[in-house]
């Protein structure tokens, strides 16, 4: 079996698909895996052949687009189809080469879903945050300014549409290329039990659980409760980091904050407190006792599958969905405001109550249930099959 696949330029969007790979590849299948020069590394180790998508004047790439994506359609759309037509010479001379027998790709790299119409190839989505559907897509609130911003745009979009079409891409409109429904294979790295709705989907979408690593480097507890602070790869935001250090200063908690970046804009941290640049999230979480988190999919997969109850901080509509299912299964609270004392008052009344702590551990189990990287391989060569 030969799989093409196609992702984003984003860990979160990367790393769940790599215990994929490497089954796949130690299996003795082929995965060409289409990506950018920052994960090649990464997608070798898992067994991959890294095909580079870097110097094709692929936009999507710089910082200052991808934060606008999420609040502009238009502009995502047009961005969308730049790089799809920026990558297609070199995406169907390669397809054409390699002759996949399936392509695989994030639901949100579009173009790889694009080049599957195009020219006739099996195709799945690889989906690492919830699946959307008309029911489960109410949990990503949109205002009234943002609906009305939506429709003005649609003229803007459908020019974006016909660019496609021009290039020999058979789509009618923008559904076409975000939406998948109940007759699109996919993959989602979450259980049946978290995923919201998930019985108005169809047997097509396999829910394989998240893609938990192993520990690599082991963190010593050094008191009675661990609080874990990160916010992502992506957020900076120096207040809330300073205002956790004022909300835990004098407490007997230990109080680990991985920052991305940056660390030295800290100083007078109290000993209770250690600060990093990057930790180990895995051996973090498994002595953590709480998660003061901004929801990203992933994290908030590995907070519950160590069975940790989270203060959910989300910053896009996307984690704030995540947040909202969490917060439905009990298994967390939202909080409430940035000011140290309410940080402080959240986290201790999650370790004050002991349903927080069981419900992340109800949603652990049904993670752990899930049958992983071997069903999705099994449901792969199912598709090729037929």
């Amino acid at each position: 079996m030969k799989i093409a696949w196609f992702c984003i330029p984003a860990f979160g969007h990367t790393n769940p698909t790599l215990n994929l790979v490497k089954e796949i590849t130690g299996a003795g299948h082929e995965v060409y895996y289409f990506s950018f020069e920052v994960f090649r590394e990464s997608i070798e180790k898992a067994g991959a052949i890294f095909i580079s998508c870097d110097g094709y004047g692929f936009e999507m790439e710089d910082k200052e687009n991808g934060d606008r994506v999420g609040k502009d359609l238009a502009f995502a759309t047009e961005l969308l189809v730049s790089s799809t037509l920026a990558l297609d010479e070199m995406v169907t001379e390669k397809i054409s080469e390699i002759k996949p027998d399936v392509i695989v790709s994030d639901s949100v790299a579009y173009w790889g879903k694009l080049i599957a119409k195009k020219l006739s190839i099996p195709y799945v989505s690889s989906t690492t945050t919830f699946a959307f559907n008309k029911h489960s897509a109410k949990l990503i609130k949109h205002g009234a300014a943002e609906i009305s911003k939506m429709l003005f745009s649609m003229p803007k979009i459908n020019k974006q549409v016909k660019r496609l079409q021009k290039k020999g891409y058979p789509v009618k409109g923008i559904l076409d290329i975000i939406q998948n429904d109940n007759e699109t294979d996919t993959i989602v790295y979450t259980s049946k039990h978290f995923q919201p709705f998930s019985e108005t989907f169809s047997d097509r979408y396999r829910f394989i659980g998240p893609s938990i690593r192993p520990i690599e480097e082991p963190m010593k507890k050094t008191a009675d409760k661990t609080i874990f602070v990160s916010m992502g790869t992506v957020n900076k935001n120096a207040e809330f980091y300073r205002n956790c250090i004022a909300a835990f200063r004098d407490t007997p908690y230990q109080v680990i904050i991985s920052l991305g970046t940056n660390q030295d804009l800290f100083d007078d941290v109290p000993e209770n407190i250690q600060i990093y640049d990057r930790v180990d999230q895995m051996a973090a979480l498994s002595i953590t006792d709480v998660f003061i988190t901004h929801c990203g999919m992933n994290s908030v997969s590995e907070g519950l599958y160590f069975e940790v109850p989270l203060l959910l901080f989300p910053q896009t509509p996307e984690q704030g969905a995540v947040a909202e299912r969490t917060i439905e299964l009990g298994a967390g609270q939202k909080l409430r405001s940035m000011d140290p004392a309410t940080i402080l008052h959240q986290t201790e009344s999650l370790l004050a109550d002991s349903s927080y702590k069981e419900s992340a551990s109800e949603i652990s189990k049904s993670f752990q249930a899930c049958g992983g990287a071997k069903e999705a391989l099994e449901f792969l060569q199912t598709v090729c099959m037929n």
